[in-house]
C-alpha cells in the first residue's frame, strides 16, 4: 500500500517520486527517505511528513512495527544545509529533527541502514529501537566540522547507545565508525550484506509484530525507561542550551561555507 497513503504524504512535485515514500507490509510500516540525489538530506516538508507516517503507526491498529530507511546510496545525510542556510530548519516542535528525535512512535522502530547515516541522520538512527546495517554503512556526528552542534539528541543518546569516551571522540572529531565497529560496541543490531538491510529489517520486525502488542509496548516502554533515563527533560534542555548557537550567524556561515567548497549539497565528507 505505498499506495495512496505514500503518494499523498510524499513531497514530490511534477510527478516525481515522493520525498518520503510510506508503505504498510503487513503489520509493518515502512517509511523510506526519497532523496537519493543529495543523500536523503531532510527538508522541513520531509520531516512533518515522517512526523505524520510515525503518528499514523501508533494509531493504527494492524501496524505493530515501523521500518526506517532510505534510498540508496545513502540512509541519511542530516538536514539539507542549502535549506539550514536559507533559515529553514527540519525539526518540529514537538517531534524533534525528522519528526522523531524528541518523540519516537510508541511503537518498536527499526532503522534499516545503508551507507551513510551522518549528522542528523544518525541522530535518528540514534531514536530508533533496533538497528540493522548493511556492511558498508558508516555513523558520523560530523557538526564540528561544519561549525554546527549536533542538537537533535545525538550527544544525548549516543553515550547511553555506546561507551561514553569513544560517544565523545566521535562528537569532538566527526569522524565516522563502520558497521562493524558500531555492532561491536553495541550499537547495530545485525550487520547485513549490503542491499539487504531493509529485507533483514523487515524479517526481524515480523518477528517483533508476531507477539502481543500490549505485551510489545509494554516491554519497550520499561526498557526505553531503563535506557533513557530523564532523556525527555534532558533533551529540553539541551534544545534550549543549543538555541543560540544554532540560531547563530557563525552556524549559518559554516553551513555555506560548507555547500561553497564543493561538496554535494547535504553531503558529509568524513
Amino acid at each position: 500500500m505505498a499506495g495512496a497513503w505514500g503518494q499523498e504524504q510524499g513531497s514530490g512535485s511534477g510527478g516525481e517520486e515522493p520525498h518520503v515514500v510510506v508503505e504498510e507490509r503487513g503489520p509493518l510500516l515502512v517509511v523510506r527517505l526519497n532523496r537519493p540525489r543529495v543523500r536523503n538530506a531532510l527538508t522541513r516538508a520531509m520531516a512533518e511528513r515522517l512526523a505524520a507516517a510515525f503518528a499514523h503507526l501508533d494509531a493504527t491498529a494492524r501496524l505493530r512495527v515501523g521500518v526506517l530507511t532510505g534510498t540508496p546510496p545513502a540512509f541519511c545525510s542530516g538536514m539539507d544545509l542549502a535549506a539550514f542556510a536559507r533559515g529553514e530548519r527540519a525539526s518540529l516542535p514537538d517531534r524533534g529533527f525528522g519528526g522523531l528525535t524528541a518523540r519516537p512512535p510508541a511503537k518498536p522502530l527499526i532503522a534499516a541502514v545503508e551507507g551513510a547515516a551522518v549528522g542528523g541522520g544518525f541522530e535518528m538512527v540514534l531514536a530508533c529501537d533496533l538497528v540493522v546495517a548493511a556492511a558498508d554503512a558508516r555513523f558520523a556526528l560530523p557538526e564540528v566540522r561544519r561549525d554546527l552542534v549536533a542538537a537533535a539528541g545525538g550527544l544525548l543518546r549516543l553515550p547511553r547507545a555506546i561507551p561514553p569516551a569513544v560517544a565523545m571522540e566521535m562528537a569532538l572529531t566527526g569522524e565516522p565508525i563502520d558497521a562493524a565497529r558500531a555492532h561491536a560496541l553495541g550499537l547495530v543490531n545485525r550487520v547485513v550484506a549490503p542491499g539487504t538491510a531493509l529485507a533483514a529489517a523487515c524479517e526481524l520486525g515480523e518477528r517483533v509484530a508476531a507477539h502481543a502488542p500490549q505485551v510489545v509496548l509494554a516491554t519497550k516502554r520499561v526498557l526505553g525507561r531503563v535506557r533513557d533515563g530523564e532523556l525527555a527533560d534532558e533533551y529540553r534542555a539541551h534544545r534550549q542550551e543549543l538555541a543560540e548557537i544554532l540560531d547563530s550567524p557563525d552556524a549559518s556561515a559554516g553551513a555555506r561555507d560548507f555547500l561553497q567548497g564543493g561538496q554535494d549539497r547535504g553531503r558529509v565528507s568524513p
